[in-house]
C-alpha cells in the first residue's frame, strides 16, 4: 500500500481562509484581534519564524506587532515589557519567542504572561486546564496535530497512540490532548527499551524526537497513521524524524517534512489569538 499524504500546508491555507472571514466579522463588531510577538537577540531561525508569524497574522487581517529587543536585554526589562502588554487592552495575544538568551529565565517569562493572553498555551494555568480537560489555549503544534487528524477523518477514540518524545512543547501536551479525545496513549523517549516493540503497536504514531530518520518502515505496522513532527537539517535539506519513503509504503496516512505539521503551528497560533480576542470581549 502507499500512504495518503496529509499536507498541513493545504489544510493551513483552508483554515486561514476561514479565520479571515471570522476576523472580518469581529472587525464589524469593533473587535480587532491583535498579536504581539517579542523576540530577544539575533537567532536567525527565530527571526525567520517570527516573520512568518507576522505575515500569517496580516494575511488573515489581524493586527500584529513585533518587538525586537537586543541580545543583552535584562530579565527585568523583558518582564516590564510583558507587564505593559498584559495591561494593554488592545493586545489579545502575547508570544515571547523561545529560546531566550542565557541571562533570562524562560520559566519566569512564561509565567509572567497573563494566562488570558498566553496564545502559546505554555502558562502553568493553561497547562493545568489542558490536563483537566477544560477549555483553554492549547499549545500550537499539538493542537495542529489534533486538527490534522480530525480534518483527515482519522478516528482517535479507542485508538492506541504512541508518542516518541516527551518535551513540554510537543510530546507531553499532544499525548494529553489525544487522551482527552479518548485515545490510549503510550509515551516513548530516549530511555525507552525496545522502541520498535512499542511503535509496532501504534494505530497512530507521533514522532517528535528531533532525530533524523529515527523511524523507518520496519518500525511500523501496516495501516499506521504516522505524524512526523521532526525538523532536522541534513546535507542542507530539511528532513523529519521519519524515513518518509519507507514509512509511506506501510502507513495508511503520513505527514511530510516540510509542508506537514509546521504550517499548522502558526495557524493554531492565529486561532488562539482570535479566541483570546473573543474571550476578552465577552468579559
Amino acid at each position: 500500500m502507499s500512504a495518503e499524504v496529509i499536507y498541513g500546508k493545504d489544510l493551513a491555507q483552508q483554515l486561514r481562509q476561514e479565520m479571515k472571514e471570522e476576523v472580518a466579522q469581529l472587525e464589524e463588531q469593533g473587535i480587532h484581534p491583535k498579536l504581539v510577538v517579542v523576540i530577544v537577540g539575533e537567532d536567525p531561525a527565530s527571526k525567520s519564524y517570527v516573520k512568518g508569524k507576522q505575515r500569517a497574522s496580516e494575511n488573515v487581517g489581524m493586527n500584529s506587532d513585533l518587538l525586537e529587543l537586543p541580545e543583552d536585554t535584562t530579565e527585568e526589562k523583558l518582564l516590564n515589557i510583558i507587564n505593559d502588554l498584559n495591561e494593554d487592552s488592545s493586545v489579545h495575544g502575547i508570544l515571547v519567542q523561545l529560546p531566550l538568551p542565557k541571562q533570562i529565565d524562560e520559566q519566569k517569562v512564561i509565567e509572567a504572561i497573563d494566562p488570558a493572553k498566553d496564545v502559546d498555551g505554555f502558562h502553568p494555568i493553561n497547562v493545568g486546564k489542558l490536563m483537566t480537560g477544560q477549555d483553554t489555549f492549547y499549545p500550537c503544534t499539538p493542537f495542529g496535530i489534533l486538527v490534522m487528524l480530525q480534518r483527515a477523518n482519522i478516528s482517535i477514540e479507542g485508538k492506541h497512540v504512541v508518542i516518541i518524545g516527551r518535551s513540554n512543547l510537543v510530546g507531553k501536551p499532544v499525548g494529553q490532548l489525544l487522551l482527552n479525545e479518548n485515545a490510549t496513549v503510550t509515551y516513548c523517549h530516549s530511555r525507552t527499551k525496545n522502541l520498535r516493540e512499542h511503535t509496532k503497536q501504534a494505530d497512530i504514531l507521533i514522532v517528535a524526537a528531533g532525530k533524523a530518520q529515527l523511524i523507518t518502515g520496519e518500525d511500523i505496522s501496516e495501516g499506521t497513521v504516522v505524524i512526523d513532527v521532526g525538523v532536522n537539517r541534513v546535507d542542507g535539506k530539511l528532513t523529519g524524524d521519519v524515513d518518509f519513503e519507507s514509512a509511506a509504503q506501510k502507513a495508511s496516512h503520513i505527514t511530510p517534512v516540510p509542508k506537514g505539521v509546521g504550517p499548522m503551528t502558526i495557524t493554531m497560533l492565529l486561532h488562539n489569538t482570535i479566541k483570546a480576542a473573543k474571550w476578552i470581549h465577552k468579559k
